[in-house]
Formats: structure tokens, C-alpha cells, sequence
């Protein structure tokens, strides 16, 4: 990608059930983004965050890119790429190392991220990301960056992910059959949360749910770092598909109307106001009431958030989520979403739109794009060899880690 000396090209590419978006950012020398391209098209070959027809894939991905690179005025040639669905396992794991120097460094953190990644995972699996909660150094706790401090004994708590293999290799290979190289494959809600989450929710504790077309991902933060994920296989499409089957319309009619009309409460609906309902076939449009609309949509959302209160007990941190729920993704921008939230949950809860970076401020304060943005901050990172540890590491591949020191020494 053509770019300044001084100033480097990254892009994001969130590939989701219902659409594909592509954000370009330039990357400024103090760290600092400033998006300069977006491009989105729909998308018809993803089923729950799954590559289910490669064809239309390639297809969604060429347009959104070609989109992207015409508004940001450049060639992409590589992106960060999101992947989602209920093959995504993760759980949390240590490891312990002894330090050979008396003083750690750089090798001693690599022995221990191997050390903490060392455990039994499925043939079908594979390592996606291994995320440094903390470091322990001589049973002293807490540590955040334990590089130069003198010990006997390092442990590492880490978050560990795993993704189906032939989910990822299905996705790699949509993005490389567009010409394009794939820089590193990231767990969407872990970008999700790059974009939406503040620094003092982090800190404090926070549960993000990242409610898509096919997908609602959860990610659980306390004290900074990443403590759980989660997916549920309900999201916008079970919606859509609500409305289609209870008001006889077809499925592009019903995306329609759940976008423009539709209420997640039905008490914020007033019975006066009427909407037009396209019917099948060549039969005339009806009248319905927007509370009727409401009264098919509530009880989707509220198993949907039963869902995601159930997997937040499940992990155990139900407690330790004082800063509450922040919901992002284009399926939490719907009315009365919050207020039912709210009700379920018995917490805070907000609408999360991407922040952290600068550009396009009225296309991208959305939702919709909250991966996107995400994506590009997590590269930025990667970038910078501050990303956390070593997940970009391992999930990056050898060319494009090649690439990179090429970029940076020459």
C-alpha cells in the first residue's frame, strides 16, 4: 500500500454472517490512527461466523476491499482479519519457568508463553492466541510487564485460545484466492473490546458482547487483562428470521423492517404507530402495529440475554463485572435493547461504538463497525510489538513477520 515515509498502511477486515467491512488506517509515528478507507458489502457465504460458500465469500471481500481502496486511495495488499462461532475454545492456563540469569528476559518470557501454552488441545484445534493475564515472579503476583526484574522462579497466567483449524485455513484462503495476504487472524470480541472498552471498565471489570448476524461473542476483563470468552449461536439473523416467519414476509423485507422499525421493548412501542408489511407473492402489503413487531422481537432478545447471563455465571466472574455490560455490533443498535439489558441483567449496560481512533468520526461512531476498528488497533499494536505478549506471534504468519523486520530494518 502506497503510504508516507514516516506514516505506515494497516487494514482491518471483519468477514461477518451478514456483511463484510474492510477499514484502512494510517498509522502515525506516535502510535495514533486515523482511518482513511471503509469499505462494506453483504455478505451471503458466512453461517455463524463459518466460511459456508467460498465463492460468495471471495466475492463479499473483493467488493468491500476494491470499496475500501477507492475511498482511501490505495492498494491493499495484506489485512487483519477477524474470525468468530462455536468452534472458538478458550480457557485459562499457567505456566512456570525458572530464570536463568537472575533477571528476566525477552527468551525467559518466550519459555514461559511456551510453558503456558503446553496443554492437551483437540487434533482439530489450534492455538489462536495466548493472552498474558499476569506474571508471577517468585509468588510475588500481580506483575504486568516483568522484563528486567530480577528472580529465581517466572509463572505466567495466561488466556489461552483456540480456533477450529479448517475454519481458519477457510478464511485464509478466501483472503488469499482476493490476491491478498493475511498479516495475522484475530478472535473478533478480543477487537470487538480494542475498539469499545475504556481502560478504567478494563480495570475495574466489564463484560462485551459483540451481538452480530450469526454470532454474539462475549469477552469478560477484570484488572486489565482478559479472564473468559464466550460465544452464543444466536444473534440478528434469528431475529430477521423471527419477523419473516411471524409476519409472512419475506427475508429481505423482514431485515428491512427489524432495521428501520423494529423495538426490543414492547412497552416503548406506541400502538398508534403503523408500519407496511410486503407480503409473499403477489399478494398487497399489509398494516401492523409497531407494538405487534415488538411483541415478536422482545422475547428473542431476552433468551439472548438469558443466554449471555447464564455463560456470565457459568464463568464465575458474575460478580466481578462492576463497570457492567457493554453491547456492540450492529444488533445491539436496535431501541429499547439497553432498557431490556438492563432489566435482565440488573447491571449497567451500554452501547459501545469504536473509539481509539481518529477519521471518518461520522461513518465509524457506529457499532457496525466496532471489529473493523478493532482489527486495525490490534495490528497497530502488533505493529508496534506491544501487543500483549506474544499472541500476534503465533498467529501471524512467517512471511508477514518477515515482511514486517524487512519494514522496519531497511
Amino acid at each position: 500500500m502506497a503510504a508516507t515515509p514516516d506514516k505506515r498502511m494497516i487494514v482491518g477486515l471483519d468477514i461477518g454472517t451478514s456483511k463484510v467491512v474492510a477499514v484502512v488506517g494510517e498509522l502515525d509515528t506516535d502510535g495514533s490512527i486515523e482511518i482513511v478507507g471503509i469499505g462494506s458489502h453483504p455478505s451471503r457465504g458466512m453461517k455463524k461466523g463459518v466460511v459456508v460458500d467460498i465463492e460468495s465469500t471471495v466475492n463479499a471481500i473483493q467488493r468491500a476491499v476494491e470499496e475500501a481502496e477507492l475511498m482511501a486511495g490505495c492498494q491493499i495488499h495484506s489485512v487483519y482479519v477477524g474470525i468468530a462461532g462455536s468452534h472458538i475454545r478458550s480457557m485459562n492456563s499457567h505456566g512456570i519457568v525458572a530464570i536463568k540469569d537472575g533477571e528476566v528476559y525477552p527468551p525467559d518470557l518466550d519459555r514461559v508463553l511456551d510453558a503456558a501454552q503446553a496443554v492437551a488441545i483437540p487434533a482439530d484445534q489450534k492455538v489462536l492466541h495466548v493472552l498474558p493475564q499476569e506474571y508471577v515472579i517468585d509468588n510475588q503476583g500481580g506483575i504486568k510487564e516483568p522484563l528486567g526484574m530480577s528472580g529465581v522462579r517466572l509463572e505466567a497466567k495466561v488466556h489461552l485460545v483456540t480456533c477450529a483449524v479448517n475454519a481458519a485455513q477457510n478464511i485464509e484462503k478466501c483472503i488469499q484466492r482476493c490476491g491478498l495476504a493475511v498479516d495475522g487472524i484475530i478472535l473478533e470480541q478480543l477487537a470487538s473490546s480494542h475498539a469499545v472498552i475504556t481502560a478504567d471498565e478494563s480495570d475495574l471489570g466489564v463484560c462485551m458482547v459483540d451481538i452480530g448476524g450469526g454470532t454474539s461473542d462475549i469477552a469478560i476483563f477484570t484488572d486489565g487483562s482478559i479472564r473468559h470468552t464466550g460465544v452464543i449461536p444466536i444473534a440478528g439473523d434469528q431475529v430477521t428470521n423471527d419477523i419473516a416467519m411471524a409476519l409472512r414476509t419475506p427475508t429481505n423485507h423482514a431485515e428491512e423492517i427489524k432495521i428501520r422499525y423494529a423495538c426490543a421493548l414492547t412497552q416503548l412501542a406506541r400502538p398508534e404507530e403503523t408500519i407496511k408489511v410486503p407480503s409473499v407473492g403477489d399478494r398487497p402489503p399489509r398494516d401492523l402495529s409497531r407494538q405487534s413487531l415488538a411483541e415478536v422481537v422482545e422475547p428473542r432478545y431476552d433468551e439472548l440475554f438469558t443466554l449471555i447471563q447464564s455463560e456470565l455465571r457459568r464463568s464465575g466472574f458474575e460478580e466481578l463485572v462492576p463497570a457492567g455490560i457493554v453491547l456492540t455490533g450492529g444488533t445491539s443498535k436496535m431501541e429499547g435493547v439497553v432498557e431490556l439489558a438492563e432489566e435482565i441483567f440488573h447491571m449497567p449496560v451500554r452501547v459501545g461504538s469504536p473509539q481509539h481512533a481518529t477519521g471518518l468520526n461520522d461513518i465509524i461512531r457506529n457499532p457496525i463497525y466496532a471489529t473493523g476498528v478493532g482489527l486495525l488497533i490490534h495490528g497497530a499494536r502488533d505493529v508496534d510489538g506491544v501487543s500483549g505478549g506474544r499472541e500476534t506471534r503465533i498467529s501471524r504468519g512467517v512471511l508477514a513477520a518477515i515482511k514486517d523486520w524487512l519494514g522496519k530494518h531497511f
